[in-house]
Formats: structure tokens, sequence, C-alpha cells
């Protein structure tokens, strides 16, 4: 990742922003991202954490507030 993926994550985490996170595999996950951490994000859903690594993210989207 980049420095701008790492700016784009840091403010998710900053505003505590509810996230969906497609996987390349087709896997979605959601939940608020909590921790940026070298290789992996930590992830935060109904207070499980999950370790996530980067290189198997395909997409972040944000969720909509609405």
């Amino acid at each position: 990742m980049n420095a701008l993926d790492s700016r784009f994550i840091a403010a998710l985490i900053k505003a505590r922003t509810p996230v969906t996170l497609f996987l390349l595999n087709g896997v979605k996950l959601q939940g608020i991202i909590i921790e940026e951490e070298g290789d992996a994000l930590i992830l935060e859903r109904e207070n499980l954490r999950q370790l996530v690594y980067k290189h198997a993210l395909s997409t972040i989207m944000p969720m909509s507030s609405k």
C-alpha cells in the first residue's frame, strides 16, 4: 500500500467509519477498522476482532450512514 492508501485508512480509523472490505477471494467483511499495523488491519465487529492482511484486500468501501 502507498501513502494515499495509508492516509485513507488512517481517516477511517480516526472517524471510526464502518466499512465493507472485499477480499481477493470474494469474501465480504464488515466492521470498523480499529488499527493499521504494518501489513495488516484489525477489523472489529460486535466486540470481536479479526486480523486482515492487506495483500488479501481487493476493496475498502466506507458504509453509508443513512
